[in-house]
This record gives C-alpha cells, sequence and structure tokens, in this order.
C-alpha cells in the first residue's frame, strides 16, 4: 500500500456534497473534544486498529476528525494530521452505511480542511482503494512510497 497525492487546489466544493448527506438525515461535521471517548470506543468495536491514530486527531485544536452522525448513531470517520501533518486519515464508514456518499462526505471535508490549514497537496498514507482517490479526488501515486511511514511500526508486543 503506498501513497497518493492529493491536489487541493483542485478539490470538488464541499457544500453540495454536505447537502446531499443532510438531505439522508446525515450530519458530517468536526467531532467535538468531549466525544472522544464515544468516538475511541465506537472505534475499538468497529475499526480497532485506528483507534490509535483517531486519538491522535482529536489531540490536535481544533480536532482533527470528522464524523458522519443520523439521530446520534455515529456511522463513519475521517481524519487528518494523526500520524504526520498533511497526511489524510484514517476514515471508514460502517458497512451498514455505505453507498451513501458518507465516505466521500467525510474525506473532502477532511481534505478541505487540510487546504483551510495552507496546504497545496494531501497525503494519502498507505491506501487501500487506489481507484477510489483517483476517481474521487485525482489523486496520483507517490513512487517509491511503498510501505512508507508505515515502515517498521510495532504491531504487538511479542511475548
Amino acid at each position: 500500500m503506498g501513497d497518493m497525492l492529493v491536489k487541493l487546489w483542485e478539490l470538488p466544493p464541499l457544500a453540495p456534497v454536505l447537502d446531499a448527506t443532510a438531505a439522508q438525515g446525515v450530519v458530517v461535521r468536526r467531532a467535538l473534544a468531549p466525544e472522544k471517548p464515544v468516538v475511541l470506543d465506537w472505534m475499538r468495536m468497529h475499526f480497532p486498529a485506528w483507534t490509535a491514530e483517531v486519538d491522535a486527531a482529536f489531540a490536535r485544536l481544533p480536532v482533527a476528525c470528522f464524523v458522519a452522525v443520523r439521530d446520534g448513531e455515529l456511522l463513519g470517520f475521517a481524519c487528518h494530521d494523526a500520524i504526520a501533518p498533511d497526511f489524510f486519515g484514517p476514515t471508514a464508514v460502517l458497512a451498514s452505511a455505505r453507498g451513501q456518499g458518507l465516505g466521500r462526505a467525510l474525506a473532502l471535508a477532511a481534505m478541505h480542511a487540510l487546504e483551510a490549514q495552507g496546504y497545496a497537496y494531501a497525503i494519502v498514507g498507505g491506501v487501500g482503494p487506489v481507484a477510489y482517490y483517483e476517481k474521487a479526488f485525482g489523486a496520483i501515486a507517490i513512487p517509491g512510497s511503498t510501505p512508507g511511514i508505515y515502515d517498521g511500526m510495532l504491531r504487538k508486543l511479542s511475548g
């Protein structure tokens, strides 16, 4: 899984995407600091491998994690600046809520936040769905970026 680069100055507008999710009863917004325990508990249940990075995103001000919420239920998340400055990710949507544009809305909100911080490009680290990022954001692969920032990462204690 290599990294990809996104030109932030070529992002699609955010407002129509947020309007489309709102029409489905879903609010995509920046998480609030007091929501950290709830989001981390949800992460441990649904996407445990990314809990530490989401925790790091909550350490930033403003919080660098966006959430998709319907009727008080957390459906997905997208973070930026979690593993390194100007990195997008991690991000995921519950399997039961996929196919509704929530992932794109979350990712686009985080990408626009990176642009607002003054970045010209965003790095999508350790990309799984390459075709998705190519289509959604015109992302291009960064040659020689495998294994990238995750090289040598401790996975679990032995013993």
